[in-house]
């Protein structure tokens, strides 16, 4: 056992194995979920939540002022269901530019961050994200968009108590309901096959913002559909009903003269 030795390695001086010293991964950059995903020029939010949810409650009551304002100079006699239809569609509006929110600190930019912590792909530019939200409301304002002018239509059409608004309003709700669908089904599928969840564990981000700031855009646009369509079914059948009404009476009416005037003729 004298003749062995340790034979030193190449690029070592004094002849000892040097270990290499395990990397840690770097730390995140930003509190979004999943953990390390990429979120270009991110910077922090300067408002804090009380200021940015005070703010939103003002825009949003501001909008709605103005909204009912603007509905009752159209037309006086608004019922008060009609009015908060009206105000529904106005408030339909998405954020102008994904692509800056990580980075600005506007208003709506910072409530938009916020609102990421439970689902990060609205700071990702998240391509499902751009096209559901592009097509079912305001997005963009150098491109025409339909469904954002078809929100409007459906509000001038209720505060002027369009025979259209009923058309309308169906065509508005099956796209909310349509993309509401999507965005849980999406998020809940990739979670389900990848274990790769878009939101903070917290209680107040996957409960109250992930679903329940979605929820009035399921729970809403489901009863106006209900409603137009029993309105319209409830409607159709009153017009067959009418429709059937005159078509008897004209038979009693123009039928027995055209068969007095036969008779006579043949009598004749």
């Amino acid at each position: 056992m004298d003749g062995w030795r340790w034979l030193p390695l190449a690029g070592t001086g004094d002849g000892v194995e040097q270990m290499a010293t395990p990397t840690m991964p770097p730390e995140p950059t930003h509190p979004y979920y999943p953990l390390g995903v990429d979120i270009p020029a991110y910077g922090a939010n300067e408002a804090p939540v009380p200021v940015l949810l005070g703010a939103l409650a003002g825009t949003l009551g501001f909008a709605v002022l103005g909204a009912a304002l603007v509905a009752r100079k159209l037309n006086p006699g608004l019922s008060a269901s009609g009015l908060a239809v009206y105000c529904w569609f106005v408030m339909s509006y998405f954020v102008l530019n994904h692509a800056t929110v990580a980075s600005s600190q506007s208003l709506l930019s910072q409530l938009w961050k916020e609102y990421a912590l439970s689902d990060s792909r609205y700071l990702t530019s998240d391509f499902f994200m751009l096209s559901v939200e592009s097509i079912t409301v305001l997005k963009c304002i150098r491109a025409q968009f339909f469904w954002g002018p078809l929100c409007f239509a459906n509000a001038i059409a209720t505060a002027r108590n369009s025979p259209s608004r009923h058309a309308l309003r169906i065509i508005a709700c099956v796209a909310h309901l349509y993309g509401v669908a999507l965005y849980y089904a999406t998020s809940q599928c990739e979670f389900y096959f990848t274990e790769r969840s878009h939101s903070r564990p917290e209680f107040v981000y996957f409960w109250v913002y992930y679903v329940g700031f979605n929820l009035p855009w399921a729970i809403i646009p489901a009863f106006l559909l209900f409603d137009s369509v029993k309105t319209v079914t409830r409607a159709m059948r009153a017009l067959d009903k009418a429709d059937a009404t005159l078509s008897s009476h004209r038979l009693r009416t123009y039928g027995g003269a055209v068969g007095g005037q036969l008779e006579s003729r043949k009598t004749k």
